[in-house]
C-alpha cells in the first residue's frame, strides 16, 4: 500500500493505474474521473493502522479492465464491499455487502465497471476483536475475528445503512469534517452490519473454494433470471454438479437464505419494482411472477415489503 504524503489518505495501486491510464494525478487520496472518459471520483482514506475506506462514485463511458496489482500481495484484512448503493428504484440490481476474509482469493484482473456506486471498508480482524468481542459471539462473526479460511457473505442492506453509504458518497460535509465523518460512518457501518450477521443460525461454516463460489453465484443469476418459476433443488444440483445437500449448505452460507427463501425476497423485491414503474396492474404483476392466486401474491407480498400491493401501488 503506498501512502500519499498525509497519513489520513491511501493511494492503493490501482488508484495509480488509473490515473496513469486517464492522464490525471492522484491528489489527497482522490482521483477525479476526466470528462472525457465520465463523471465522479475515487477517494480513499486511511483511519488508522487497522481500518481504510476506499468510496469508487462513478459513471464512465465504457468499462475498463486493469491488472490487479495486489493479486500477489499477502493480506491480513477483513474486506466489507458494500455495492449498488445508488441503484435506482427501476434497477434490478439491488444494494448489498460482500464479506470476505483475507484468506478469499482476490481476481486477477479487475473489470471496472461503466456505473459503479460502492464503499470498502478493510479492516484488521484484531480490531474487530477489540471493537466487539467477537470471540463470545456466533460462529459466523468468530470465524470472521479469526480470518483463518476463505469465506464469502452476502448481506442485503437495510435502508438505513443504505441511508449511511449516500451519505458518505454525496460529499456533503466540508473538507476540513469530511475524514472525521467518514471514519465515524465506518464504525457505524461496520456495526450494524455484525448485529444484522450475528442473527444468522450457521452452526458450522465450510472454507471455499473460487470455483464453489463461482457455481453458487451462477446458480443465483439462473433462479433470479426465472422467479416466475420455483426452483426445484434437483434440477439445480445437477446444473451446479454438486449435490443437494452441498448446494443448500453453501447457499446458505454464503447468503443467509435458503434457495426457496432468497428467491422469494427478490421475486418480491421485482414486484415492488414492477408496481413502482406503473405500467402493470396488481394483478398483472402478480401473473407475470407467476402467481395463479392473486390472494397468495398479495399475503406474500406483504409479508417481505410491509403493506400489500394495491395499496403499495397507489404509494408509489
Amino acid at each position: 500500500m503506498t501512502k500519499s504524503k498525509s497519513p489520513r489518505y491511501v493511494t492503493p495501486p490501482v488508484f495509480a493505474q488509473l490515473a496513469k491510464l486517464w492522464g490525471v494525478k492522484v491528489k489527497k487520496g482522490r482521483i477525479d474521473v476526466p470528462a472525457a472518459y465520465g463523471t465522479g471520483y475515487c477517494a480513499g482514506c486511511v483511519f488508522n493502522e487497522n481500518i481504510r475506506m476506499l468510496i469508487l462514485h462513478y459513471r464512465l463511458n465504457e468499462e475498463t479492465v486493469i491488472g490487479n496489482p495486489e493479486i500477489n500481495t499477502p493480506g491480513k484484512t477483513i474486506l466489507f464491499k458494500f455495492q449498488h448503493i445508488d441503484a435506482g428504484p427501476r434497477s434490478k440490481q439491488s444494494p448489498s455487502v460482500l464479506i470476505a476474509t483475507s484468506r478469499f482469493n482476490t481476481d486477477a484482473v479487475i473489470s471496472i465497471q461503466e456505473n459503479t456506486s460502492s464503499v470498502n471498508i478493510e479492516i484488521a480482524p484484531q480490531y474487530l476483536e477489540e471493537l466487539f468481542t467477537l470471540s463470545q459471539k456466533s460462529p459466523v462473526l468468530q470465524s470472521l475475528a479469526e480470518n483463518a479460511q476463505p469465506l464469502l457473505f452476502e448481506q442485503m442492506i437495510s435502508p438505513a445503512i443504505q441511508k449511511i453509504l449516500h451519505d458518505i458518497i454525496s460529499e456533503s460535509v466540508e473538507d476540513s469534517f469530511k475524514w472525521v465523518f467518514r471514519k465515524i460512518k465506518a464504525e457505524e457501518l461496520i456495526c450494524m452490519l455484525l448485529m444484522k450477521l450475528e442473527e444468522r443460525q450457521e452452526k458450522q461454516l465450510y472454507p471455499l473454494k473460487g470455483n464453489d463460489v463461482q457455481t453458487i453465484y451462477d446458480i443465483k443469476a439462473r433462479i433470479l433470471s426465472q422467479l416466475d418459476e420455483p426452483p426445484v433443488i434437483n434440477d439445480l444440483a445437477i446444473a451446479a454438479n454438486m449435490s443437494p445437500t452441498k448446494l443448500r449448505t453453501l447457499f446458505r452460507q454464503i447468503f443467509g437464505d435458503s434457495i426457496f427463501e432468497h428467491y422469494q425476497k427478490y421475486r418480491m423485491q421485482e414486484a415492488a419494482r414492477l408496481l413502482k414503474e406503473g405500467t402493470l396492474s396488481v394483478s398483472e404483476v402478480g401473473y407475470q411472477l407467476g402467481f395463479s392466486n392473486l390472494s397468495h401474491f398479495s399475503r406474500v407480498f406483504e409479508a417481505h415489503i410491509g403493506m400489500k400491493p394495491k395499496k403499495f401501488s397507489i404509494s408509489h
